[in-house]
Formats: structure tokens, sequence, C-alpha cells
């Protein structure tokens, strides 16, 4: 016969099956948490550059990107829009096989950087650059051919003037020489650096009208090593600093430049009674203690600010500053 079980015992049983369950819900989500932290990490292409050192690189290409984006507008008469997509460490063999041929690449050089550097720029983009320049629309063309000498010729102004603004995107951390070194239509014959060597890539997407194409800036890694040190975000954000104190510095420079200032060379400075000044003539002489051959005193708005010798200018009578007196500055000349 069947035991009926109590409502104490029906209870105690479900309490025990309900804990149970608890636990193992418990321990599955223990150990999917300890599967989610670990990371795997991978030796052929380990991450020679950090985090802080990659967040300085982002900040230093966004300013680029909003420069680059303002020269293009001015060139192709319309708005341009540049965005940067991201900052990456590949490998070369990787970067290369990336690049679409033909292709519109350049290698140039950066000194103080050690290795040349690559930019390239995506097919479609480089025709719909080519067809603004001579009076289009900037539209999308569907074949891919290489580039004419005239069209090269059109592609490499625009390279000159993202020279010029990679220069000025950089002078924050290190002052850069860009040269232009070679033009190439097939990546493939392009060896900056050896195939598994680490490039760090920086990609930005460029918007023309209705056509949105790639350009894309390659760093060898050892290119970059000597001044590694210096892409730090403490380092960056102190050169900014510099840079806004010196700007303001030279727009204060330039506001007190148009400030007139009134200049007197006293000749004489000597002691007389009140009757005899009165009784003064033309062609009297009055007697001084400084003699011919000691500098005069030069005021500067009323303050005594150098010492000057008398003399000649052509037919001019000029003085000729000889110190600059700081001790007597408070001085002041009263006429």
């Amino acid at each position: 016969m069947a035991k009926i079980l109590s409502q104490d015992e029906i209870d105690a049983l479900l309490t025990t099956v309900s804990s149970s369950s608890q636990s193992e819900s418990y321990d599955e989500n223990l150990e999917g948490d300890k599967l989610h932290s670990v990371i795997a990490y991978d030796f052929k292409h380990p991450n020679r550059v950090s985090k802080d050192q990659i967040r300085t690189l982002e900040n230093m290409h966004d300013n680029f990107a909003g420069h680059y984006g303002s020269s293009l507008s001015t060139i192709l008469r319309t708005i341009v829009d540049v965005d940067l997509v991201s900052v990456d460490q590949i490998t070369y063999s990787e970067f290369a096989m990336s690049i679409v041929t033909p292709s519109c690449t350049y290698t140039f050089s950066a000194e103080p950087l050690e290795a040349l550097c690559m930019v390239d720029f995506n097919p479609t983009l480089t025709f719909s650059f080519i067809d603004r320049m001579f009076g289009g629309a900037g539209k999308i063309l569907e074949n891919e051919r290489e580039l004419t000498g005239i069209e090269r010729s059109i592609m490499t102004r625009l390279s000159n003037s993202l020279y010029k603004d990679l220069e000025q995107a950089w002078e924050n951390i290190v002052q850069i020489n860009v040269k232009q070194n070679s033009f190439e239509t097939n990546p493939q014959f392009i060896q900056i650096v050896p195939p598994g060597e680490t490039v760090v890539v920086v990609s930005f997407q460029i918007k023309l009208f209705q056509s949105t194409g790639l350009l894309t800036i390659c760093y060898p890694y050892v290119s970059l090593e000597p001044i590694m040190n210096k892409l730090s975000g403490q380092n960056w954000i102190d050169a900014t600093k510099k840079k806004n104190l010196d700007s303001d510095r030279d727009i204060n420079e330039a506001n007190l430049m148009n400030i007139e200032a009134q200049l007197n060379a006293v000749l004489l400075k000597t002691n007389m009674r009140m009757k005899d000044f009165l009784k003064l003539k033309d062609g009297d002489v009055i007697p001084s203690s400084k003699k011919i051959n000691q500098p005069v005193d030069l005021f500067i708005n009323r303050r005594r600010k150098f010492t000057a010798n008398p003399g000649l200018s052509g037919k001019k009578k000029a003085v000729q500053v000889v110190t600059v007196d700081e001790n007597l500055v408070e001085e002041t000349y009263n006429d």
C-alpha cells in the first residue's frame, strides 16, 4: 500500500527541490561569468601600442579629420565630411591585402619618423574627387581602372593638402616634415616593412554628395617607436595647453604693436632760479653738468627706460639706444 505524505512532508520536499535548483543555477551563472572574463591573447598579433597611446592617436587624427575636411571643401568647392572611423594595429600583410587593386596609394616620409608611411584613397573616393574637379557632381563610377596622367596630377594636389594638414595635426607631439616618396596602383609592389611587422592603421570615412569612401593612413610601428613616450594623454594635454598659451601670447603681442607711446630724450637737466629763467633770450647758453659724450636718458610714456647717445640720422637729429635700464623704470619725466 502506497504511503500518503503529510502536508509537512510535502512542503519539506518542495523546499529541498527549490534550493537545489537555485544552487545549480548559481553554479551555472558563476561558470558563465568565469568564461566571459577570459580574454584570448593572440601571440602572432601582439598589442605593441597601449590603449592610452591609441587614444592619443585618435584625438590627434580626429583634429586632422576636421582640418582636412575644410581643405577638401575649399578645393572641391562643396561640403566634404571627413570622419575618423578607427585606429587599429595589425600586421602589414593584413593591411596590404585590404587595399583594393588598382589603388591610389602614396608612400611618404615624415622626418624625424624613420620608416616610410602610406596613405591610400579608395577607388570610389578617388573617381568621385576627379569627377568633381572636372565640373561634375562627384558621381560614383562603376568601372575601376588605373589613373591617367591628368588624373594623377589632380590626386597629387589633394595628397599635398593632406600632408600639410597632417604636419599640423602632429605638431603637438613632434614636428614632422612630410615629403611624398612614390605613387603606386598595386599595393602588392609596396614593401615599406616586412609582412609580419606591426603597423598602426588610421581609417577615415569621407562623404562627397552621394558617394562614400575610405581614406587610410598606415604608420609602421618602427617609425612610431622612438616617440612612443610622447604618445601619452598627459603629454597631449600639456602640449595643447602650451600651444594655446603661445597663441594667446602672439595675439597679445599683435595687439600691443598698435599702441602709440610717447618717447622723450632729455638732453639737459639743470637747476635754475626763476628770475634767471625769465631773463633768458635767444643766444643765451645754459650750462649743464652732463658732458657731450655721456648718454642721455630716454623716457617712454614719462618713465625712464633706456639710455641713448645723441647724434644724427641723415639730416635729422636722433638718439641711439645703448642700454635698457631696468632699475630706473619708476623714475618719471615731467614737462
